[in-house]
């Protein structure tokens, strides 16, 4: 495991811890944000919990390769979605930062398969 991947990933899922507390938060402003992406409230915590989820698995990954790349697949996923969320609500001016967490995300997966 080169030095590059851990401090990436570390990073990342530092990232993704704040990202999901915010989010469990429930602060108006947080609420406010998804609503106007059209994610109800109610989903705040499953998307918490998604985040979470791909942060452990991004450390886990340091030691088994597999969960890093398996993590990284998934969290690409998510924020494809999640920018595909702002354009449909006609909020790509906001799309920047999951733009920003799977550029991340795509350098994080790199770093696990070479």
């Amino acid at each position: 495991m080169s030095v590059a991947t851990a401090a990436v990933s570390l990073l990342l899922a530092a990232l993704l811890v704040f990202t999901a507390l915010r989010k469990l938060s429930h602060r108006p402003e947080v609420v406010a944000t998804y609503t106007r992406v059209g994610v109800p409230e109610e989903r705040l915590n499953l998307l918490a919990a998604l985040l979470l989820a791909g942060a452990a698995a991004l450390v886990a990954g340091l030691w088994w390769r597999p969960v890093g790349i398996a993590s990284a697949a998934a969290l690409v996923a998510y924020f494809v979605l999640a920018i595909g969320a702002h354009v449909r609500a006609r909020d790509a001016a906001n799309a920047y930062m999951p733009a920003v967490y799977l550029l991340l995300v795509l350098v994080t997966l790199v770093l696990f398969t070479v």
